[in-house]
């Protein structure tokens, strides 16, 4: 029997906001296995190397189809993986399917973390992932269209275990638009985690190994590092109270 596992679940109402990113850096830097339910070209599985289309069979599909614990991939200095696959949009599992296995891979990977990137979806594999998250980091620009998506998260969602960050906060963020957070969120008991700073150059960089893996990352992502640390700390935090 392993230990008690607590799951992390990325989720967004809208695309674009860093949430692959976000699921990738806080695996490694909670040590965690990542399970990534997204399918797209952008996901974290293509990130770390990992070509689903080359292959003929998907490790993630007939884990759960078969009741089955995947053997994580392993790389370095990257998080441990479980990759994605186009397959999952064919919805080939139920919601309950999906929860079923993560806490049954949770008992018996030897891991304190599973850190489950989703799409901005509301299909039967998402939702299982959000049914048994101990927290769903939910990365907020603090822009117009992105706060209009967190505000339909959180009316939706309010009673999920939910950390709004805010994400690729510029220097001089828009006061009128840092206040509507604060009011999407009044009367909830959803959470604002430590904010990160907007980093241009992480949307250019083709290094696969994680950010906060670098014993010094470029002087041009040092606080965007800093920041996601200060995050992982946060939830830490968040599932002992």
């Amino acid at each position: 029997m392993g230990p008690v596992t607590n799951i992390l679940v990325t989720h967004a109402r809208k695309g674009g906001v860093g949430k692959t990113t976000l699921a990738y850096e806080l695996a490694w830097l909670l040590g965690g296995i990542l399970v990534d339910l997204e399918y797209n070209y952008g996901s974290a599985t293509v990130k770390w190397g990992y070509r689903p289309e080359t292959r003929v069979r998907s490790i993630l599909v007939d884990s759960v189809l078969k009741d089955r614990t995947p053997k994580p991939l392993q790389g370095y200095k990257k998080p441990r993986l479980v990759p994605g696959d186009p397959l999952i949009l064919e919805d080939p599992f139920t919601a309950d399917q999906m929860a079923d296995s993560l806490l049954r891979w949770g008992k018996e990977w030897d891991t304190d973390w599973i850190v489950v990137d989703t799409h901005n979806d509301a299909k039967p594999h998402t939702l299982g992932a959000l049914s048994v998250a101990n927290v769903v980091v939910s990365p907020c620009p603090v822009k117009v269209s992105e706060l209009d998506a967190t505000e339909q998260l959180v009316n939706e969602m309010a009673d999920y275990p939910i950390v709004l960050v805010p994400n690729m906060v510029p220097r001089t963020a828009h006061a009128g638009l840092v206040n509507r957070l604060g009011r999407i969120i009044d009367g909830t008991p959803v959470q604002v985690g430590p904010l990160v700073p907007e980093a241009p150059l992480v949307g250019i960089r083709t290094k696969r190994i994680a950010i906060t893996a670098e014993d010094k990352p470029a002087k041009k992502l040092q606080a965007f590092a800093d920041a996601l640390g200060s995050v992982a700390d946060y939830v830490k935090e968040y599932v002992n109270e």
